[in-house]
């Protein structure tokens, strides 16, 4: 057996070349399960591998472009005989730019994409129309064999109109072609009108009692039933 000399030092490559390994592998158990819900990898070529490849501090893992800390900035799923994005596509929902083209997506999408507030470009099949229509996007490109919905609008800011949320509301963007609105704080319940915090005390209370009186009257009938048999 070789012996080590005193005061010599260990290789410190070996040791290193673990550590990767065990932090690679810890990333890979970290990957959203959207970034591998189509097999295979993104061709160099892609427009999500063009935008990773120039984006600061990403990294291209299966079909997602992720950043430093884990968080999806694209996502490439483009020809993976999609009929549907799948339950698991709001992971993406921090994406810039989602490719989904060259799938028998379903057309009407716009609620699939709710709360992708973020999503700057989307390239779909050509024949799927962009989530929230033209009043959703900066432009929209239809080639051949894609669409290209390009710079998600603010619906907020475009709308034009002051009263699209109630004076005790704000408008909050919720994807494309949504917005939702938020009750200031004290308000709440349809169109934000009633003032003061939501009882659930009382709303318990009146479930409680609605369940207990119809038990009573499911019993009430039973025993009924039962003395005339």
């Amino acid at each position: 057996m070789a012996s080590r000399e005193p005061g010599s030092s260990v290789n410190p490559v070996p040791w290193a070349a673990a550590l990767l390994l065990v932090v690679g592998m810890e990333r890979a158990l970290a990957l959203p399960e959207i970034c591998t819900h189509c097999p295979g990898g993104v061709q160099n070529t892609s427009r999500v591998a063009v935008y990773c490849e120039n984006a600061s501090a990403a990294i291209m893992q299966a079909r997602c472009c992720l950043s430093q800390k884990g968080t999806i900035l694209g996502l490439d799923l483009q020809n993976c005989s999609l009929k549907d994005p799948g339950p698991k596509f709001f992971q993406a929902s921090t994406a810039l730019i989602i490719d989904l083209q060259a799938n028998p997506l379903k057309d009407g999408l716009t609620n699939i994409f709710r709360g992708f507030t973020q999503l700057q470009t989307l390239i779909l099949p050509q024949d799927v129309t962009c989530p929230g229509g033209i009043n959703a996007w900066e432009s929209i490109t239809s080639f051949t064999d894609k669409q290209i919905c390009q710079g998600q609008k603010d619906l907020c800011n475009s709308t034009g109109s002051p009263e699209v949320c109630p004076e005790n509301g704000s408008c909050a963007p919720e994807g494309p072609g949504l917005l939702q609105c938020v009750c200031a704080d004290g308000f709440h319940g349809y169109k934000c009108m009633r003032q003061g915090s939501f009882s659930l005390l009382m709303f318990f209370g009146i479930l409680g009692s609605t369940t207990l009186a119809i038990s009573i009257l499911l019993w009430g009938t039973q025993r009924r039933k039962a003395k005339a048999s």
